[in-house]
């Protein structure tokens, strides 16, 4: 069983992620940007995520999503995406993503579209 490796998508809050690092120093974080993918489209970041076996984190509810289920309709790989609306306070963003850290395992979230908090 495999621990969660994060990936925020570009336009995710900044605050959260940065709250979310400090919380959880040895989680595995990456940003669309310092995976040199800035400006890609929502296709190329999932197959990314997939190659890397990391979860997306989104607040794109929109496209993020239809791209996800298009991946899962096909077949390709799909590591699982997790997103927050837009509006979600900072701390329960934090906590929420400390809880798919510390009690979910990688492999419990392929083919997995999940929006938090529950």
């Amino acid at each position: 069983m495999s621990r969660v490796r994060f990936l925020f998508d570009e336009d995710f809050n900044g605050h959260i992620v940065r709250g979310f690092r400090r919380r959880q120093p040895r989680a595995d974080t990456r940003t669309v940007r310092e995976a040199g993918l800035e400006g890609a489209d929502d296709p190329i970041v999932l197959k990314w995520a997939a190659a890397h076996r990391r979860l997306v984190v989104s607040h794109d509810c929109r496209t993020m999503t239809a791209a996800a289920r298009s991946r899962i309709r096909e077949g390709l790989p799909m590591t699982g995406l997790v997103l927050f609306r837009q509006d979600c306070p900072v701390a329960v963003a934090i906590e929420e993503l400390e809880l798919v850290s510390e009690v979910t395992t990688a492999e419990e979230w392929h083919d997995v579209i999940a929006f938090l908090p529950l």
